[in-house]
């Protein structure tokens, strides 16, 4: 692989194309057996948006003379270690003065002997393109499944955020000077919440790739799981899938919808970039509508007229038509309920008589239509059999639109994975 081609990864659809490229460039080894390059993660990016929305960015205006470290969980393992960095939303070039990467250990701190300097065509630092995303060059450094990174970028120039993602269930510690290398950022450096540049992790792995790819909104995201514990539930799903070798991308954007922008394009414009570009997909769990069908009227919408059941099965019909027309298996979730949903905040909204119906309407066409591939019964799963249009106390993480962390365990647990991976190998 020659740094030009790496260097011309300017656009979505190109990273798959360029890791099928890596791998073979990288395919002769001491026994000539073949190596892949398979994806293990992934942060959907988001656009920005400004005061007038309804709910904070969350992250400083711009970035200069600062380390940016951010830690990732990996769903397979590797002998090798690609980072994806991205400029997606910058109007201006992303200077990356130092990268590094390492094991995780806890915090803001790496495992001791494992950090790796990052290079991109050779050179320890690089400038993306606004628009762009760049792929690592190979840093060998060996990680088993479910294991931890952290990614440390230096921006020496003032930086403005890009590749961004709201509700990263991860901290962004942010901290004075270049400390990429260092074991442990000082306890000076700032937590944030949200995810900027680092969108993927790429691994060397001696099979080809097999990806499932989790499309969704704040629920599938993981809002109400537990920050930093990994418990969301394609988390839980990628815990089932690492003994076949089979990745996890996690594509949810809180406040994201299928027919139109919400906080991220709608999903029918995202998925070809999110879902059907990844190398090896081979089966995505869609579970969105709850904000297609909540928003509207409400304080995230206000001005929208309300949407129709049959406009959201339209939705799911064309997502459906696409998934196949890639040879991708597709598992269509349930809406789950959400009554007195982000009661007494002032972005409650969701729920009403009328927006339950329907979401009970959509749920019907879902279990009844065959339409999908395999279906999931989320709603069925999570819902207070006293109170059907409510979430089950013990799944709820409170907020009665998010499950916890038991919710979203039993939600993975619920998956058929025959069913979703079809004839693939046990």
């Amino acid at each position: 692989m020659t740094a030009s081609r790496f260097a011309s990864i300017l656009r979505h659809g190109a990273l798959a194309l360029s890791l099928a490229g890596a791998a073979a460039a990288s395919a002769a080894g001491p026994t000539d057996t073949p190596a892949h390059w398979s994806p293990s993660w992934m942060a959907a990016t988001q656009p920005l948006w400004d005061e007038r929305f309804v709910l904070p960015l969350g992250i400083p205006a711009r970035f200069e003379r600062q380390t940016l470290r951010q830690v990732a969980r990996l769903s397979i393992g590797g002998a090798r270690l690609r980072v994806v960095v991205s400029n997606e939303g910058g109007t201006s070039p992303l200077h990356i003065g130092a990268a590094h990467v390492a094991r995780h250990a806890s915090g803001s701190a790496i495992v001791e002997g494992t950090d790796r300097v990052l290079r991109f065509g050779g050179r320890g630092d690089v400038t993306v393109p606004p628009g762009a995303r760049l792929v690592s060059d190979p840093v060998d450094l060996s990680l088993p499944a479910l294991s931890e990174v952290a990614v440390s970028l230096y921006l020496p120039v003032p930086s403005q955020p890009a590749g961004f993602h709201f509700d990263a269930r991860q901290t962004l510690y942010i901290a004075d000077g270049d400390l990429s290398a260092a074991a442990r950022l000082p306890a000076s450096a700032t937590p944030w919440s949200t995810r900027v540049y680092v969108s993927g992790l790429v691994v060397e792995t001696s099979q080809a790739p097999v990806t499932v790819v989790a499309l969704g909104d704040s629920i599938t995201d993981g809002n109400g799981s537990t920050p930093g514990a990994n418990t969301r539930w394609p988390d839980a799903l990628a815990e089932r899938l690492a003994p076949r070798g089979v990745g996890v991308l996690n594509a949810g954007i809180s406040g994201g919808r299928l027919l139109k922008d919400g906080m991220g394009r709608a999903a029918l414009e995202r998925a070809g970039r999110d879902v059907f570009s990844q190398p090896g997909v081979r089966a995505m769990v869609v579970l969105l509508g709850t904000n297609d069908i909540g928003w509207p009227g409400g304080p995230f919408a206000p001005q929208e007229p309300a949407v129709r059941a049959e406009e959201v099965i339209q939705g799911f019909r064309q997502l459906i038509e696409m998934a196949h027309a890639h040879n991708v298996r597709i598992v269509g979730a349930t809406i789950p309920p959400n009554e007195r949903a982000l009661e007494g905040t002032p972005l409650a909204g969701h729920h009403s008589p009328e927006k339950n119906a329907v979401r009970e309407a959509v749920n019907r066409w879902i279990r009844e239509s065959g339409a999908f591939d395999a279906v999931v019964d989320v709603d069925a799963l999570l819902r207070d059999p006293t109170r059907p249009i409510r979430l089950k106390t013990a799944m709820d993480s409170g907020d009665h639109l998010h499950p916890g962390d038991a919710g979203y365990k039993a939600l993975a647990a619920a998956i058929d994975l025959d069913a979703l991976l079809g004839n693939y190998p046990q």
